[in-house]
């Protein structure tokens, strides 16, 4: 047999880039290299293209009296910028101290991977008829999977969506995420004059785009971090005791969670935790701004324009057109005069929470902890996964986010990492997840 690790090498070392159009046949690439593992086990592929990059689906019919598993995840990556900061090249898989240095490694080559993985070993074996649905968009918004899964809602019909792109709580420890934030972001760009002009000539007589945009920034939060836009709070569900309660009880280090950001601080909404801050309360933060001159020494001018972006996380039952709509309305009630504002929505998502004692829950819990040893814990994200509101809507099927990561794997960020046990246990947990949820959804337990 084939040591999967050595195959997760292979599938990182090709740099699928959604975002960079060079890389355009890697990513395709990417995708036929899924499509030979799956079919080599026994399951049905068909790469499906689309306007933008392919979706890899993939079916395995065992028995019609069986529950149906379907295992989403993602075959693109960020890119790797900046490459100086790499200590080893994003796209040569480097195994070093027991963990795996690649772009991808945790987000999600490695994490999807353990579950095409455990359906190879388990090859003729298979308790559950399953498939895979794992596109090449993630990373840039998904503009193509919504409308595909809306196309084939019988196709992708399924008792249970099982999805790995999220983290582990602690190293060792199982992990189950019930709850992630939506999103909301808007990119405004401001422009005050025809050109830019000079300083000295034209100062205090004309407007300055980096100043109103320095300004509007400052009126979305106050002080203490409450966000002003009016509404923006209305629909937030608090937190029940005994969430808090939970949360309380997990290895939480406050003092290692500054060191490992490098943060001498955690500012944040007063009366609230950090766990509780990050997972579930609603945020707004600043992503990116410009304008000016931004080379070497100084250049005096007054510019033109100027433009920023930002997120805002949201919680269960925000809606994320409604709070865009709000954040807009206040832009433009706060723009200073003399400007000219564009209002640009990008891509968004719904807040999830599901509940942790559904039968398919019970049985992710129990095949964690058969293959870590440990019970597992119950956490909310405060990250984004948007097609997993998509998949409860248009599937009416629950779903499982079995994460096997680590908040500490440099998603996004150069060293990205996978430690190669959570890897092994992954396909431990995914083959033991399809063993034991026939018996679960059957009202009993292992």
């Amino acid at each position: 047999m084939i040591d999967p690790l050595n195959q997760l090498l292979e599938f990182l070392a090709i740099p699928s880039v959604s975002a960079d159009p060079s890389h355009k046949q890697d990513v395709e690439r990417a995708a036929h290299w899924l499509d030979n593992r799956l079919s080599e086990a026994g399951f049905a592929v068909e790469v499906v293209p689309t306007t933008g990059h392919p979706i890899v689906y993939a079916e395995k019919q065992v028995d019609a009296s069986a529950p149906t598993v379907l295992v989403y995840g993602h075959y693109d990556v960020q890119p790797p910028d900046p490459l100086e900061l790499w200590e080893t090249p994003p796209f040569e898989p480097t195994i070093k101290d027991g963990k795996i240095y690649a772009r991808g490694a945790s987000d999600d080559k490695g994490q999807v991977f353990a579950h095409v993985a455990a359906a190879m070993q388990l090859a003729d074996d298979l308790p559950v008829n399953l498939k895979f649905l794992i596109e090449g968009e993630e990373e840039v918004g998904s503009p193509n999977l919504v409308p595909f899964v809306k196309e084939h809602r019988r196709r992708l019909a399924a008792d249970v969506v099982l999805i790995s792109d999220s983290p582990m709580f602690a190293p060792g420890l199982p992990t189950l995420t019930y709850g992630l934030r939506g999103l909301a972001y808007l990119e405004v760009r401001l422009r005050g004059l025809a050109r830019d002009v000079h300083s000295g000539a034209y100062g205090g007589a004309v407007p300055n785009a980096a100043h109103a945009a320095a300004w509007m920034i400052a009126q979305l939060k106050d002080p203490m971090g409450w966000i002003r836009i009016p509404g923006f709070y209305d629909d937030v569900v608090p937190v029940a005791p005994e969430e808090r309660a939970m949360w309380a009880r997990l290895p939480f280090d406050e003092e290692a969670f500054k060191a490992e950001v490098g943060a001498e601080a955690t500012p944040g909404e007063p009366g609230y935790g950090i766990l509780e801050r990050r997972w579930a309360r609603p945020t707004l933060d600043v992503n990116g701004l410009g304008s000016g001159y931004q080379g070497e020494g100084s250049k005096t001018v007054i510019p033109a324009e100027a433009f920023f972006k930002f997120s805002m996380r949201l919680v269960p039952d925000q809606d994320p057109e409604k709070i865009a709509d709000l954040a807009e309305a206040y832009l433009r009630e706060i723009l200073p005069e003399g400007y000219a504002m564009e209002v640009i929505r990008h891509h968004g998502g719904d807040p999830v929470v599901v509940p942790t004692n559904s039968p398919p829950m019970q049985a992710a819990a129990q095949a964690l902890e058969e293959a870590w040893g440990r019970e597992t814990v119950f956490t909310r994200e405060g990250g984004s996964i948007p097609i997993v509101a998509d998949f409860m809507r248009e599937l009416e099927a629950p779903v499982v986010l079995m994460g096997f990561g680590l908040e500490s794997d440099n998603l996004h960020a150069p060293n990205e990492k996978f430690d190669a046990v959570n890897f092994e246990k992954g396909i431990e947990a995914s083959k033991n997840f399809l063993r034991l949820l026939p018996m679960y959804l059957k009202g009993g337990s292992a």
